[in-house]
């Protein structure tokens, strides 16, 4: 289980609540699935010395699970520099603004995910992992915003297997397309 939520960052202010939100997210997740992870740290960007090779640019990085190395347990790093941006024009800080919690959401789901199946789930193979932690921070996400849009869920619960086959159906059309160029 999660015992510490650190800020590392420089920012004076983070949007309000937000190590409210965190926990309140934490709590939506299986306990089993949090064992071993220590803390979650909140910083500028991510900076690590393991990654400085690494063909991704870090500075885009939201988000680095951290996992247990001898005596000192896993540990999860979030960049607010990635969910927050400063150095933006105006109409690029406004949206994720908005969209904090739902982002912030994601990338805990993703890292607790990357946990579970590192740690806790042997079965998996390499070549299935990435696969397996997308489904998995998609089903968490579901049920969190099920559980965060209360009214709004249910008037359009109705409606999700239609939006869902349109979703597959547009998915197949740019697979296609792709193939064909």
């Amino acid at each position: 289980m999660i015992n510490k939520i650190e800020n590392s960052s420089t920012r004076k202010k983070l949007p309000a609540r937000t190590e409210e939100e965190i926990r309140k997210i934490l709590s939506m997740l299986p306990k089993e699935h949090l064992r071993g992870i220590d803390r979650l740290r909140l910083v500028d960007s991510i900076t690590d010395p393991r990654l400085r090779n690494s063909p991704k640019n870090l500075s885009q990085l939201p988000g680095l699970y951290h996992p247990r190395q001898g005596a000192q347990p896993a540990w999860l790093e979030l960049a607010l520099d990635v969910l927050l941006p400063q150095k933006a024009p105006l109409h690029k800080r406004l949206l994720p603004r908005l969209s904090f919690r739902a982002n912030l959401a994601a990338v805990i789901f993703s890292l607790v995910g990357q946990h579970h199946y590192l740690t806790l789930r042997h079965s998996i193979k390499r070549g299935q992992l990435e696969s397996s932690i997308r489904i998995y921070t998609e089903r968490q996400l579901k049920r969190w915003n099920e559980k965060e849009q209360g009214l709004r869920a249910r008037l359009f619960k109705p409606l999700q297997p239609l939006f869902e086959r349109w979703a597959r159906s547009l998915q197949r059309r740019a697979k296609s397309a792709g193939k064909s160029q």
